[in-house]
């Protein structure tokens, strides 16, 4: 998905997605979606999601817990 389209399904703007994504990149320390995607990969669990601040509800959704 593009960063519009993310906005758009989340009924933000492209801007707050690239500013999510930005933060997310510079706390993990990665430089793209694919260093990301790697990055998951390889720590499993919940250890990146605490590192970015990400929590999961009881219903299942994700939500940005410090943005």
């Amino acid at each position: 998905m593009t960063n519009r389209e993310i906005g758009e399904a989340l009924g933000t703007t492209e801007q707050v997605v690239k500013n999510y994504l930005r933060n997310t990149f510079d706390k993990l320390g990665v430089w793209s979606r694919l260093e990301l995607a790697m990055y998951v990969a390889s720590h499993g669990g919940e250890e990146w999601k605490v590192a970015v601040g990400l929590t999961v509800t009881a219903g299942g959704q994700a939500a940005l817990a410090a943005f």
